[in-house]
C-alpha cells in the first residue's frame, strides 16, 4: 500500500511538472534542482522542434503527390537548402540573443535583457530585407546553381521566390523564440511555433489542391501557406513580447540603436552564423554531389531522407537547447559548476532519445520513405541514406548538446572551429573521395555523414571538459 502511494505521488508530481512546463509561467531556473530545470525547459523545446519537423514535412507530403513529384520534391528540397543561408543568419543572431538574454536574466537585469532583445530584432530585420530583395530577383538562377535541371528550376522557381520574399517571418520566428528561450520561457516559443504551423497544416492542402474558395495553386500553394503560417506565428510572439506582464517587455525606446549592445550581439552572432553556415554549405555541397552522381532520382531520394532526418533530429535539437539556456543563466548567476552539471544531465537525456530514433530508423525505413513518395527508385535511395545516417545518431546527439552548451556561454567561436574541422576538412573531402575516386556513388556521400559527426562529437567533448567556456564574458 505504501509503495502504491509513493508511486501515485510520483505520477502526480510528474503530471504537475508537465503542466507547469507548458504554462506561460516565468521560472527562476537558477534556484531549482537541475533535473527539474532541464525538464521544464526541454519538454516544450522538444515539442516546439517536433512541430517544426511536422511543418517541414507537410509541404513535402503534398508536393510529393503532385503530378511532377520529382521536380516538386527537388524544388522544395533545394529551396530549403537556399533558405538555410537565411537560417544561418537568423540562428547566429538567435544564438547571440539567447546567450546575452540568458546571462542578463541570470544577473537579474530584466531591462538590459529587453534592450538587447530589441537590438537583435532590429539587426535581423535589416539583414533580411536585403536577402529578400536579392532572392526575388535571382530565385531561378539560384536553383540552377544548386544543381536543379532547367525543367525543375522553371517548375519551382516561383515557390522559391515566395519563400525568399517572406523570409522576414522566418528570421523573426527563429530569433524571438531564441529570446523566449533565453528568458527561460520555452513554452511561449513552443506555442508560437505550434500556432503558426497549425495554420500552415490547415492551409497547405486547401491551397495546393484548390479546396473551398481557393484556386488550385500546386507547388505555389505550399509556399503561400508556409509564409502565412509563419507570419501569424510572429504576430503571436510580438503580442506576448509587448505585454506588460512579460518578463522582458519590449518598448519602442529600446529599438534606438545602442552601438555597444549591437556590437556585443554581432561579436557573438557572426561566429554563430559562420558556424551554422559551415554546416549548411557542407550539406549543400553534399546535395550537389548526390545530384551529380545520382541524377534526379538520387537527389530526390537524398532530400527525402534529409526531411525525415530533420523530423526526428529536431526534437533532439530542442532538448539540447535546454543546455544553452541553463549554461547562460547559471553563468550569469555566478554558478559555473551548476552550468556544467546541467549540460551533463541534458546530454544523458539526449543520448536516450537518439538511441530510440536509431531503432525507429532501422526498423521503419520502408514505411517512412513510402509515406512521402510512391516512386520505388526514390524510396530505395532514401532508405539506404536512412540506414547509413542512423549509425551516427547517438554521436550526433552528443555533439549537438555540447555545441549548444558552448553557444549558451556566448562562446560561438569554439563550435565554429569544430565545424570547420568536421565538415570542411573531413566530411566534404571524404564524400568526394568515396563517391568519385572509389566509385561508390551516392552511397559514399551517405557514409561521410556519420563519420564526420563522430569527429565533431569527439572534439566537442574534449574542449567541453577543458572548461574554458566557463570564463566567457558577454
Amino acid at each position: 500500500m505504501e509503495n502504491q502511494t509513493i508511486q501515485s505521488s510520483d505520477n502526480n508530481s510528474l503530471w504537475q511538472l508537465t503542466k507547469q512546463s507548458f504554462s506561460n509561467e516565468n521560472f527562476d531556473l537558477t534556484n531549482m534542482p537541475i533535473k527539474k530545470a532541464v525538464f521544464l525547459l526541454a519538454l516544450p523545446m522538444m515539442f516546439e522542434m517536433l512541430m517544426e519537423s511536422i511543418f517541414a514535412l507537410v509541404d513535402l507530403y503534398f508536393v510529393g503527390h503532385l503530378k511532377e513529384s520529382a521536380y516538386a520534391i527537388q524544388s522544395v528540397g533545394l529551396t530549403e537548402s537556399l533558405l538555410s543561408i537565411i537560417y544561418a543568419i537568423c540562428i547566429g543572431i538567435s544564438m547571440a540573443a539567447t546567450a546575452i538574454v540568458a546571462r542578463r536574466i541570470g544577473e537579474k537585469d530584466r531591462i538590459k535583457a529587453a534592450q538587447n532583445a530589441a537590438q537583435a530584432i532590429s539587426l535581423s530585420i535589416f539583414i533580411t530585407l536585403i536577402l529578400s530583395i536579392t532572392g526575388f530577383i535571382y530565385a531561378k538562377e539560384w536553383l540552377l546553381w544548386m544543381g536543379a535541371s532547367e525543367e525543375a528550376a522553371t517548375y519551382g522557381y516561383s515557390y522559391t521566390r515566395i519563400l525568399l520574399v517572406s523570409s522576414i517571418s522566418i528570421m523573426l520566428l527563429f530569433l524571438i523564440n531564441g529570446i523566449f528561450r533565453g528568458v527561460g520561457n520555452s513554452a511561449l516559443a513552443m506555442k508560437s511555433l505550434w500556432f503558426g504551423n497549425l495554420i500552415n497544416i490547415i492551409l497547405c492542402p486547401i491551397m495546393v489542391r484548390g479546396w473551398w474558395i481557393f484556386p488550385e495553386m500546386g507547388l505555389d500553394g505550399a509556399a503561400y501557406s508556409t509564409a502565412i503560417g509563419r507570419s501569424l506565428g510572429v504576430g503571436y510572439q510580438i503580442y506576448y513580447l509587448t505585454r506588460k506582464d512579460s518578463l522582458i517587455q519590449l518598448k519602442w525606446s529600446y529599438f534606438k540603436l545602442q552601438w555597444n549592445m549591437l556590437w556585443n550581439i554581432i561579436k557573438i552572432a557572426v561566429p554563430g552564423m559562420v558556424q551554422y553556415m559551415i554546416a549548411t554549405c557542407s550539406w549543400v555541397i553534399l546535395a550537389r554531389i548526390v545530384a551529380h552522381s545520382g541524377g534526379e532520382v538520387g537527389s530526390s531520394g537524398f532530400l527525402t531522407c534529409l526531411r525525415l532526418l530533420v523530423f526526428f533530429i529536431l526534437p533532439a535539437w530542442g532538448l539540447s537547447n535546454a543546455a544553452s539556456t541553463l549554461v547562460g543563466q547559471n553563468l550569469g548567476d555566478k554558478n559555473p559548476n551548476k552550468a556544467y552539471q546541467s549540460v551533463l544531465v541534458t546530454l544523458k537525456y539526449n543520448i536516450i532519445y537518439m538511441a530510440i530514433v536509431t531503432v525507429i530508423f532501422f526498423t521503419m525505413a520502408e514505411i517512412l520513405a513510402s509515406f512521402f513518395t510512391t516512386d520505388e527508385a526514390i524510396k530505395t535511395i532514401a532508405k539506404e541514406a536512412m540506414y547509413i545516417g542512423a549509425i551516427g545518431f547517438i554521436v550526433y546527439g552528443i555533439g549537438m548538446t555540447l555545441m549548444n552548451a558552448f553557444n549558451g556561454a556566448g562562446d560561438t567561436i569554439t563550435p565554429t572551429i569544430i565545424n570547420i574541422i568536421g565538415f570542411w576538412i573531413f566530411q566534404i573531402p571524404l564524400a568526394y573521395i568515396l563517391t568519385y575516386n572509389l566509385d561508390m556513388g551516392p552511397t559514399g556521400t551517405f557514409i561521410a555523414i556519420p563519420a564526420s559527426e563522430t569527429i565533431i562529437a569527439i572534439l566537442a567533448f574534449i574542449l567541453f571538459k577543458r572548461g574554458k567556456w566557463k570564463l566567457k564574458k558577454v
